[in-house]
């Protein structure tokens, strides 16, 4: 059991090794990244894409990765913004990697990207863990997930500088108790903001936008209790600080895009 605990913690380091580099290099040429953390199902895809759309309109230019097991029918989605989309298939990988990522970003992120958003693979176990270089970590859930979904993923809510309800044109219709949902937020992550949203009839729509852009122009975003433990107790299940400004996007760690082989060589 030890040998088996220590291997984990070994990878967790190196990824969030990788996850420094990879924030700092985007950092520098002035890209936000958005990780975005739910369950299948929980409406995540809906909501980003009228996200995108607004971003658009608005002439702030993003990007979107997203990460599944198999199909790329999010990506298909998410293209109708008219942004620039990159499909990633995990084959069976529950999660993305900090090292993963920036295989992916090598030659297809444009340079002037403000803010990439990447929407993990759909799960509240394994991403949670995995610092994938983001300045803001943003956790969803539907209405029809629960009001005690926050105490089921207490690791995933527990890390979120942002938490998401999303389905509300929904919620009386599921008996969606609000109450009871912020107070189990509060219960694994004091102070940390709760936005009500409906990818349906707009509800909402923005407001992840304008809270990426502030903490693009430097506004400091919530900062978990469990993350503030974490580095005390140097757990490695967690997202780090905000980096400084280091070289372009390149290798990193040298992993590759399918989190095995080496890097493609990096943008000048």
């Amino acid at each position: 059991m030890c040998r088996a605990v220590d291997l984990q913690q070994a990878v967790l380091a190196k990824n969030d090794a990788s996850a420094r580099t990879l924030r700092t290099r985007l950092t520098e040429r002035g890209t936000t990244v958005v990780n975005l953390l739910s369950s299948p199902g929980s409406g995540k895809t809906a909501l980003l894409e009228r996200e995108l759309l607004l971003a658009r309109e608005r002439s702030v230019p993003v990007a979107a990765l997203t990460a599944d097991l198999a199909t790329e029918n999010d990506a298909t989605r998410l293209a109708r913004s008219g942004v620039p989309v990159k499909q990633v298939l995990t084959d069976g990988l529950c999660h993305l990697e900090a090292g993963m990522l920036a295989g992916h970003l090598v030659g297809w992120l444009p340079d002037d990207t403000r803010v990439l958003f990447v929407e993990n693979v759909g799960n509240l176990v394994c991403p949670a863990s995995y610092d994938l270089g983001e300045t803001l970590r943003v956790v969803l859930a539907s209405v029809t997930e629960g009001e005690d979904k926050p105490l089921k993923y207490p690791t995933a809510f527990g890390l979120a500088q942002l938490v998401l309800v999303t389905k509300t044109d929904i919620a009386d219709a599921v008996d969606f108790d609000e109450t009871a949902f912020r107070a189990n937020v509060e219960r694994v992550n004091p102070g940390v903001e709760v936005v009500l949203t409906s990818a349906r009839d707009g509800r909402g729509v923005g407001a992840l936008l304008d809270r990426t852009l502030a903490a693009a122009a430097g506004a400091t975003p919530h900062v978990p209790v469990m993350a503030r433990r974490s580095v005390d107790s140097h757990d490695h299940a967690h997202p780090h600080d905000h980096p400084h400004p280091g070289a372009g996007l390149g290798v990193v760690e040298g992993v590759g895009a399918d989190g095995h082989g080496p890097l493609a060589a990096p943008r000048p």
